[in-house]
């Protein structure tokens, strides 16, 4: 089947060349950060916690044995799977074409619902 799959605002981060350091999780007003414990926003929003909650999601994926980023990101591109950056969005956040992985491919936003309205399946995530 094929796919493509269509990032913009803060999904950019995923197909960026140093993803690996800009994704992050942000445990501040985020009900659903599933915490050890129930802490409040104001210890949630103190320094280092969004390295803590990162740290800790990518331990809680680890130990199910969930595939990080880079290797869904590989699979996919072996896989033929057509990443989509918005271009509107790189132009807002004064991203470049060469601050992206290998092989992805920019458009907008209307580019790539003309290409999902002919899909068996669309899922807006």
């Amino acid at each position: 089947m094929e796919t493509a799959v269509f990032f913009t605002f803060y999904g950019l981060n995923i197909v960026r060349k140093d993803f690996e350091k800009r994704l992050i999780v942000s445990p501040v007003g985020n009900p659903a950060m599933p915490m050890p414990i129930s802490m409040p926003d104001l210890f949630t929003s103190m320094p280092g916690m969004q390295t803590l909650a990162t740290a800790m999601m990518k331990s809680m994926f680890a130990k199910k044995g969930v595939a990080t980023i880079r290797e869904l990101l590989d699979v996919a591109r072996e896989t033929g799977v057509r990443l989509i950056a918005c271009q509107m969005t790189m132009d807002v956040f004064g991203y470049k074409q060469d601050e992206f992985l290998d092989g992805v491919e920019f458009g907008g936003a209307a580019a790539f619902l003309s290409e999902a309205r002919k899909s068996h399946v669309t899922l807006f995530v």
